[in-house]
């Protein structure tokens, strides 16, 4: 996971793809799908909204970035990308505004034509990082529809492609898996054979039956009681990252800066899982030793945070492209922690007893909440997530392919951390506000939970299991 300026963008002479015209009228006057938005995806849209009519314009979108050898045959990558995105519905589904109802629209797969432009030359590195970044802005933006944007960068040797969604449509776990399928796809039709190219489970049937379970909850179902309690110890807020981050709370919403780094390799990484494995894996080690970081730069006698979890519950999910994300609250007093197994025994205590909670979306439980989150900030909530792609089809082949998930840095008050396990190692990846004391106890925090994995791995490696 990285943000756009550091993927390796190359010169070369870039082409894009989006809707063609014609299909973006004929969308405009479908008639309803009566199947409504996730709450998450209600959530962010009405964020995006109200932030926008406060003044500011803040791009919230995710994206993917890959290599394809030699210079690309267009027409076969132009189909493979079609082919592709009519895999996908939620990607020819958008919304709009009926009063303050937000109201489905959806395509036929068969009204799904690409349209292709010759955008031009780019000779500078620079300029074209920050064309892709102006376009992917405008064209993935949260409160438009198409919310999409492929593109290509053609040169004699390489072409390197760079696809940029806005984030209702997509979490990090369906970007990850877009390189293999497109590059399956391109060399398909290179070679002129077929490939399983039917429709995936859809996303959109995904949001009705989530939101149908969610609208069965009301304010005295128990996990709305414990969510409430949680707020009312966090002073009647979601938790922002426990650390000083200088911020103005009279302020205007700070900009944001970007840390991308590795923080251990293969060997280190593994030590630290077969440690932690005993209580539940490395996401649980890495909580484990950001409670106890926070714990001492800031003084923290208890973390709290939401975590995220995954909501593809069934195997047919597995290869929808959506945003199946649903967060759980999670308090450890690492103030009573006398060494890591003794934070490793409590988080594991707290998420055992709290993940069901993400079983219901936060934007459902805090409508009952009855509060005012009258958003002010893309993120709700700060997160430290954690994935393991080395399962990933393909992952083995992202530093060969220089591929990459892409996350839009501009604007926020909180600190969104991703943790991603690869082949090579684990990296980090984070935002957070632009001050200088968010970034003195940022930098102190990621060198610290290096010192804390490379020492748990080389304790681990020393003690026999």
């Amino acid at each position: 996971m990285t943000d756009i300026q550091r993927c390796e963008i190359r010169p070369g002479h870039l082409v894009e793809w989006t809707l063609h015209p014609t299909v973006v009228e004929t969308a405009m006057t479908l008639p309803d799908d009566a199947r409504p938005p996730a709450y998450i995806q209600e959530s962010h849209v009405r964020t995006a909204r109200s932030v926008r009519q406060d003044g500011l314009f803040v791009p919230t979108w995710l994206g993917t970035a890959f290599d394809i050898q030699g210079k690309a045959d267009l027409d076969v990558l132009q189909e493979a990308l079609r082919t592709w995105t009519l895999r996908h519905e939620t990607l020819r589904s958008g919304f709009r505004w009926a009063g303050d109802e937000m109201q489905r629209f959806t395509l036929d797969a068969d009204d799904v034509v690409l349209h292709r432009t010759e955008v031009g030359a780019f000779p500078d590195a620079a300029a074209l990082t920050q064309h892709l970044q102006d376009r992917f802005d405008a064209g993935a933006d949260a409160l438009s529809w198409p919310n999409f944007v492929f593109t290509a960068v053609v040169r004699d040797d390489s072409t390197s492609v760079y696809m940029a969604f806005d984030h209702s449509n997509v979490d990090a776990y369906s970007i990850q898996r877009i390189t293999a399928e497109i590059h399956e796809l391109y060399a398909a039709g290179l070679e002129r054979r077929t490939v399983d190219t039917a429709p995936v489970a859809s996303y959109v049937d995904f949001c009705a039956a989530e939101r149908t379970d969610a609208d069965q909850v009301d304010d005295t179902h128990e996990i709305v009681s414990r969510w409430r309690k949680f707020i009312a110890q966090c002073d009647g807020k979601l938790p922002n990252f426990p650390v000083d981050l200088g911020l103005d709370p009279e302020g205007p919403l700070p900009t944001q800066k970007f840390m991308h780094e590795m923080l251990v390799d293969d060997a280190t990484a593994a030590a630290f899982e077969a440690y932690c494995r005993p209580y539940g894996g490395s996401f649980i080690g890495v909580l484990a030793a950001t409670g106890l970081i926070v714990r001492d730069i800031g003084g923290q006698q208890v973390y709290r945070t939401v975590v995220p979890f995954h909501t593809r519950a069934r195997s047919q999910w597995s290869d929808s492209v959506g945003w199946y994300v649903g967060g759980a609250p999670i308090e450890v007093p690492v103030g009573q922690a006398t060494d890591f197994d003794s934070a490793l025994r409590m988080v594991r205590t707290a998420l055992r007893e709290n993940r069901s909670l993400s079983r219901i979306p936060l934007a459902r439980v805090l409508r009952l909440l009855g509060s005012d989150f009258r958003p002010t900030s893309p993120d709700l909530y700060s997160i430290v997530s954690f994935v393991d792609a080395r399962g990933i089809p393909g992952s083995e082949q992202w530093q060969h392919l220089k591929a990459y998930g892409l996350i839009r840095v501009s604007y926020g008050d909180q600190v969104c951390a991703w943790l991603t396990r690869l082949h090579e190692g684990l990296q980090f990846a984070g935002r957070y506000p632009d001050t200088g004391i968010a970034y003195d106890n940022m930098r102190l925090y990621v060198e610290r939970l290096r010192e804390r994995i490379v020492s748990v791995a080389q304790e681990g490696a020393a003690v026999p299991s």
